[in-house]
């Protein structure tokens, strides 16, 4: 289900001469462990807005777990793309936030979640509602559940609603038996992205990143060319994949796995190395 607010009307390209679009991936990608920024990443950034540069997030996390970075970064670009590519947040004055939810997409999870009961009775699962709440079986720290819009429940009460995110972390599992256990589960009509450890993040058939940003560059009246995105998981690829075809600039952190590299234009240094001030330099962005 498509949940589409009033859109925003293509600003017009002799408005934006020659600005690239530019999104970034948030953990392992801006973000250490820690929660610390990658080294220069502020700095870039700064720069390339200054340039007239439109920079942007696109990331799994939630917008909750979104607008801290994005303000931290001292940005407020037209549009953030989160969860996956399931939510594209607009700027909104109005909101408290500073921003209102666009597009919102979301799927009955029955199915999804009962087949995966099946292989996985011992996972820990969380699910996101449209308006940002969620619903988790166990209390996990990196899922961001002390918030007040966050509360446990069963998995029975997670069926009964329109999600934009189903995620399950399995702790019987490595990160090589998982990717292999899913691949063979065979999960049907859901797209799906497996993380750096055994996490599984369950989207809305056919909604990654690059639809989510596709639409954003649509109403932004840019060229394909003119995209730069950088990231270093699974849950990149598709959008690596779609800048790098259309003609734009695909970065790929260090630190990444063989899978995701190869969907690159190039490998710039890993998050610690501070990767993404490096590949603002050699594009041009800044430095």
């Amino acid at each position: 289900m498509t949940s589409p607010e009033a859109g925003a009307a293509p600003v017009p390209m002799s408005e934006r001469a020659g600005a690239r679009l530019v999104a970034l991936d948030i953990d392992g990608t801006v973000l250490l462990e820690d929660e610390s920024f990658s080294p220069g990443v502020e700095s870039a950034v700064s720069e390339a807005v200054r340039r007239g540069h439109i920079v942007t997030l696109a990331t799994g996390r939630s917008w909750e777990a979104t607008h801290p970075v994005l303000v931290r970064l001292g940005l407020d670009p037209e549009f953030v793309v989160s969860a996956n590519g399931a939510t594209i947040m607009e700027r909104d004055p109005a909101e408290k936030t500073g921003y209102r939810r666009h597009t919102i997409e979301t799927f009955q999870p029955a199915e999804v979640l009962t087949h995966l009961e099946q292989h996985l009775p011992d996972a820990n699962y969380m699910v996101e509602l449209g308006d940002g709440t969620r619903l988790f079986t166990s209390f996990m720290d990196d899922w961001d559940l002390s918030r007040p819009n966050a509360r446990q429940a069963t998995i029975a009460e997670m069926k009964e609603h329109e999600v934009t995110r189903v995620v399950v972390v399995s702790p019987d599992h490595d990160n090589g038996q998982f990717v292999d256990f899913v691949e063979e589960m065979g999960l049907h009509q859901v797209s799906y992205a497996v993380g750096w450890s055994a996490w599984l993040d369950i989207a809305p058939q056919g909604i990654d990143k690059s639809t989510a940003l596709e639409q954003v560059r649509g109403m932004l009246g840019l060229p394909r060319e003119s995209v730069v995105v950088m990231g270093d998981g699974r849950n990149d690829i598709q959008m690596l994949e779609w800048a790098r075809d259309g003609g734009g600039a695909a970065v790929v952190m260090g630190q990444a796995v063989p899978e995701v590299a190869e969907c690159g234009s190039f490998l710039t240094g890993d998050v610690h190395e501070g990767g993404v001030a490096q590949a603002f330099a050699r594009l041009g962005l800044a430095g």
